[in-house]
């Protein structure tokens, strides 16, 4: 049976309630706060609730809660405060204090007994879900630490760094073609056919984590043969057919492969979110041998590089509340920049085609006839 303390300076007070509750909870009992303090530390850990009367003599219960809370009493014990006023000034600042409930006097047993009792098992619950999300947390800090232990051991394997350099080399043969693709553009039709390229080499850390969490052997090999994301390249683009005319010009050539393609332009995601993805095997060419190296290459407007980036940026926040809304309205910027991507295609496509127009050679005008 749980224990119970309660804290009132009239007798009286204190046998009622040990009368009430004395059925579910062993009562222990104190006169004053002096007699509350000393209970508590004796009780450490043992109590299951404390009722604490606020006018005593020589220590209140303003002051045993101004201890408990110095010494961070409140977090080990749900405080309920017995209390003859019914002021929402002291209710405010008890509650201000830590306080969680209130039992007012004249005591009313079936009330007394379900504030407690609902106290005592929401305080339990909490505790529960503390000691989870520690335990939760020590497994994770133990996971991270393994992690990078056999992510250190991967560097410093000469295998690991040989193949490393070989995705980086991969994004360079990728990232000069795209160079080439930009100074051809730019010089036979005057526009650019990207804004900015960025690349990244997958870590040590990712990279073990993805093979740990998929199952995969945790070797050199295995990097190769399952993994495809290790050497990244993310194209950003003004307009969607821009996307599609360069992913095009990229692959057509026989040198890079394309060995997997995914649409979310044509076939967005859930959340909104609008790229091509493509797979390839890139050629490097060693000291020894040509080798194709797996890239993904993504491709994005500039409006969906914006919004992927904060909606990746929000995804990670922590104690998000209502998700479900917050997901609704970023599908909704996602369709509405979908829709702004689309215009802005069409006016260029106009303007392009009065630009044209200027160019074209005005025909001569013709001879008046003679009489």
């Amino acid at each position: 049976m749980q224990k119970i303390l309660v804290v009132d300076d009239v007798e009286i007070n204190r046998e009622i309630l040990r009368d009430m509750l004395g059925g579910s909870y062993i009562v222990e009992a104190a006169g004053d706060g002096e007699q509350a303090v000393r209970k508590l530390l004796e009780c450490e850990g043992k109590l299951a609730a404390l009722l604490l009367d606020l006018q005593m003599p020589n220590m209140d219960g303003y002051a045993v809660l101004e201890w408990m809370k110095k010494n961070q009493w409140m977090e080990k014990i749900p405080v309920l405060i017995i209390s003859a006023e019914d002021s929402a000034e002291i209710e405010s600042a008890c509650l201000g204090m830590g306080v969680l409930d209130f039992i007012h006097k004249p005591f009313e047993s079936s009330i007394v007994k379900n504030r407690v009792q609902n106290i005592v098992e929401l305080f339990s619950c909490k505790n529960i879900l503390e000691q989870k999300v520690e335990s939760q947390t020590k497994v994770l800090a133990e996971q991270g630490r393994i992690i990078q232990i056999q992510a250190e051991k991967l560097r410093d394997t000469e295998l690991f760094n040989h193949l490393m350099m070989q995705y980086s080399s991969a994004i360079m043969v990728v990232e000069a073609k795209l160079k080439v693709l930009y100074a051809e553009f730019s010089q036979e039709y005057n526009r650019n056919p990207f804004e900015s390229i960025k690349s990244r080499l997958k870590s040590a850390e990712s990279i073990y984590e993805k093979l740990e969490r998929k199952g995969f052997p945790i070797t050199v090999e295995s990097i190769e043969e399952n993994l495809t994301d290790v050497a990244g390249v993310r194209v950003i683009c003004s307009f969607p057919d821009d996307i599609y005319r360069l992913a095009d010009l990229v692959v057509r050539p026989d040198d890079i492969i394309l060995l997997k393609k995914k649409d979310y332009i044509k076939n967005p995601k859930a959340n909104g979110y609008r790229s091509l993805h493509l797979i390839l095997d890139v050629p490097i060419f060693l000291s020894r041998e040509k080798k194709y190296v797996k890239v993904e290459m993504q491709f994005r407007t500039i409006a969906m590089d914006f919004w992927a980036s904060l909606e990746h940026k929000l995804r990670y926040k922590k104690d998000l509340e209502n998700t479900e809304e917050i997901e609704r309205q970023l599908k909704v910027c996602a369709d509405a920049i979908d829709v702004l991507d689309y215009q802005m295609m069409q006016i260029r496509n106009k303007i392009d085609k009065s630009h044209t127009a200027l160019l074209k050679p005005k025909s001569p005008p013709q001879a008046e006839e003679q009489i």
